[in-house]
Order: structure tokens, then C-alpha cells, then sequence
């Protein structure tokens, strides 16, 4: 009994780390601008998908295709905000929800242009042997996914309260107004949050890829977790994603595994139902209408 819990309790944080990292890229930009991004899972499909060009198809090293690919994203990332988001003048929560929407829909029409409807993968980071423990069969690719994740946790805490940038993306979503008053340009900072929520949705796409494989499909789905991540957890608090996305996670699996494994991906939409009715702001969350948001 100990071995079948251990076993869906490392499937649950393996693709929870994958829900964090989508919810942390809701967050970065809701941060900054008060967008809801849900072009998001596109950003990890992408990733997961260049990554298996870089290095099955153009047959380039593993460094140089994580590199590459995450330099994709990132262009494609300032494309959307300078095509999409820039352009309006005026702040309509709503219309930019619809046209985040439609970036997903051109999205995923042109990865389907280009890699079709089949499910694409690639060798794992490490070759080895799955680890035994006590009982339960741990695949090393999902200690590098949970890892990875945490790595990515650091970082943007890091990044977030000791460097100049990220304070300065933290002025922002507390006074726009004010942050352009001390010299600070709010533009590229909004420019700068697509950029980095773009990057850690890929990373959480290379990482998954070895393991569930991707497809051009896979976007909206992880969009709609990594949400679900971000209200659980408090929508602007990076901790809240963290713990959110494992959370979900761990009840997907547990649902699949003990209950029935079509009841999995109803989870994170009853969590988000029950969240909304009963805890708006979340876990970590004090109230809507605090700007200041901490990792």
C-alpha cells in the first residue's frame, strides 16, 4: 500500500512541478501589468516541441538546443507584446483576456502547421536505471523535472528581491504611475515579465517532454492547471503557484490512480470552483487589492 501511494504521490509532484512553473508565468506578468495570460501553456508546448527540432531533427547538443529554444520562446514572447498587447491604449481587463486567447488559438494553429497531430519526445537528460524506493519506481527524468522546478523557484526569488530589475518590475505592478515618475520604463518592464513568464513555461516544457511527451495540442489544458495553480495559491503570490501546482497535482494523481483515471483532469477545475466560492484571494492571498506581491 506504501509502495502505490509513493508511486502516484512522485507522479503527482512531477507534474505539479509542471503547473507550478505555468502558474509562476501567470503571476509574472499578472504582476506587472494585472494581465491573465492564457497563452501561458502555449509557452510550454512550444518549448517542449523546439527542443525535440534542436535536438532530434537538427541533431545539435543538448546545451546549445535548451539555449536555442529558449531563445525562441523568447522572441516569440516579445512578438505577442509588442503585437498584441502594446497596441492598446486602453486597459481592458477583459479584452486583453480575449486577445490572450486568441494568441492561443494562432498559436497552437501554426504548431499544428508545423509538427502535425503526433506526440513528439526525446531521450531524457540522464541515462540510468529508474530508482527503487521502497517499492515505488522513480524515473530519473522526474527527479530532474522537481529539481529543475525548485532550481526555477530560487531564481526568481533571487531575481525578484536582490536585483535592481526585479525590484523595479515590483515597483511597477505597485504604482505604474509612480514607477515611471523615478525613472523607471514601465514598458520594457511589461515587455521584460512576457519574456520571463515565456522562459519558465518553457523550461517547465523541456523538462516534461522526455516524460508525457508533447503535443500541439497540450497548451490550453496546461493554461487552464496553471491557472488553477495561481488562484489556489493566491493569484499574484509566486509561493501560492508553487504550492497550488504540487497540490493539484498530487490530487490528479491520487484521483487517477484510486479513483478513476477520467476524473483526473475535473480536479483542478473543482479546486478553482471551490477556491472562487470560498477563499477568492487564495491561500497566500490577503486581499484583491493588494499590488505588492512577494516570492
Amino acid at each position: 500500500m506504501l509502495t502505490v501511494f509513493l508511486q502516484f504521490l512522485f507522479s503527482g509532484l512531477t507534474i505539479g512541478s509542471v503547473y507550478a512553473l505555468v502558474g509562476m508565468g501567470f503571476n509574472i506578468i499578472y504582476n506587472a501589468t494585472s494581465i491573465i495570460n492564457l497563452a501561458q501553456g502555449e509557452f510550454v508546448v512550444i518549448g517542449g516541441l523546439m527542443m525535440w527540432f534542436f535536438t532530434s531533427s537538427l541533431k545539435l547538443p543538448f546545451i546549445v538546443s535548451i539555449l536555442l529554444t529558449i531563445t525562441t520562446v523568447g522572441f516569440i514572447a516579445i512578438l505577442m507584446e509588442r503585437l498584441t498587447i502594446r497596441p492598446i491604449k486602453k486597459t481592458d481587463l477583459l479584452l486583453m483576456i480575449m486577445i490572450t486567447i486568441s494568441v492561443s488559438i494562432v498559436l497552437k494553429g501554426l504548431l499544428m502547421f508545423k509538427f502535425g497531430k503526433d506526440p513528439y519526445g526525446y531521450p531524457p537528460f540522464t541515462e540510468g536505471d529508474p530508482i527503487n524506493l521502497f517499492g515505488a519506481i522513480i524515473q530519473q527524468q522526474a527527479l530532474w523535472v522537481i529539481g529543475v522546478t525548485f532550481v526555477c523557484i530560487i531564481l526568481l526569488f533571487l531575481f525578484f528581491n536582490k536585483t535592481i530589475i526585479g525590484k523595479a518590475m515590483k515597483a511597477c505592478a505597485v504604482d505604474p504611475i509612480a514607477a515611471k515618475l523615478v525613472g523607471i520604463n514601465v514598458s520594457h518592464m511589461v515587455m521584460l515579465s512576457f519574456i520571463l513568464s515565456a522562459i519558465v513555461g518553457a523550461i517547465g516544457g523541456i523538462a516534461i517532454t522526455p516524460i508525457a511527451l508533447m503535443e500541439y495540442d497540450k497548451g490550453p489544458m496546461l493554461a487552464v492547471k496553471g491557472f488553477c495553480a495561481a488562484i489556489l495559491g493566491g493569484l499574484g503570490r509566486g509561493r501560492g503557484a508553487v504550492v497550488g501546482g504540487f497540490t493539484i497535482g498530487i490530487l490528479e494523481s491520487m484521483t487517477a490512480g484510486y479513483l478513476h483515471s477520467g476524473l483526473k483532469d475535473a480536479v483542478a477545475l473543482v479546486i478553482l470552483l471551490l477556491v472562487l466560492f470560498y477563499k477568492p484571494a487564495g491561500i497566500f492571498g490577503s486581499s484583491a487589492a493588494a499590488q505588492l506581491r512577494k516570492f
